[in-house]
């Protein structure tokens, strides 16, 4: 593409945009000058260096969460073009315009394309997504995990909480208890841990009560989405063996089931 042809192209971007979480949304829409290389975070700041809508008027600059820009941190999750992705890897060139941004609908929007994701966060803090150790003191290295073990369970550990598989799965919503994929994944993750294995009994009873795995309705939309291609549906299955397990155990009574 000539360098004349690049300045006259431009990107056409329709966002969705809520000034309150109590407030209704609206759509505005932003036009802005092509650039190679663009994605949607670079589009988000030039609108907020100088937020003037299509027709002309001065607005309020766009909100959005974002960090490393890189694909790690996982804040930067909205609906692009009507599927939950992260912004920073979202390039204006391999997206269909009018490009569409809109908040997660799982989680309540904060403002414009923020939101709070207070829900999965608590899931996590609800089945112990993390291994108890007393620092006070040094308990000197760890039991190591075997090689085949630790293949798969750094496959897990790429969650970066990002949300999008909440977003993709339709037994999410505000009507259901349901933690969804990525709490019930780091329940994996975390029993497979030899030290964080102590704790498998009390994650596994978590997932077993309201909210947990009988709430997934198995529509494999996780997987799809997930943008780290993390096994999800594989975790799932995993645990609805392991809780079969932990059922029988609690039914006879003895840890040898």
């Amino acid at each position: 593409m000539s360098e004349a042809a690049v300045k006259s192209k431009t990107v056409l971007f329709q966002i969705t945009r809520q000034d309150s979480p109590d407030s209704n949304p609206y759509v505005e829409e932003f036009e802005l000058d092509y650039r190679p290389n663009m994605n949607v975070i670079s589009a988000l700041m030039e609108i907020r260096r100088n937020p003037v809508n299509t027709k002309g008027e001065h607005t309020t600059p766009i909100t959005w969460d974002m960090n490393c820009l890189e694909e790690v941190c996982g804040a930067c999750s909205m609906v692009i073009n009507g599927k939950p992705r992260q912004s920073c890897t979202a390039l204006i060139d391999q997206l269909e315009q009018p490009i569409r941004l809109a908040p997660m609908k799982t989680f309540p929007v904060v403002r414009d394309l923020q939101v709070d994701r207070s829900r999965m966060f608590d899931s996590l803090k609800k089945v112990k997504a993390w291994i108890p150790i007393d620092g006070t003191y040094d308990l000197g290295p760890g039991p190591r995990m075997p090689e085949k073990k630790r293949q798969w369970a750094y496959e897990l550990s790429k969650c970066m909480t990002c949300g999008v598989c909440l977003e993709a799965c339709p037994n999410v919503n505000s009507k259901s208890d349901f933690i969804g994929p990525a709490p019930l994944s780091q329940v994996r993750l975390f029993n497979s841990h030899p030290t964080g294995e102590m704790n498998k009994a009390d994650r596994l009873e978590e997932i077993m009560g309201d909210g947990g795995l009988a709430n997934c309705g198995n529509s494999q939309n996780c997987v799809q989405s997930c943008p780290k291609g993390i096994p999800l549906t594989t975790s799932i299955a995993a645990l609805n063996r392991d809780t079969t397990l932990q059922s029988f155990k609690n039914f006879f009574g003895s840890d040898r089931v």
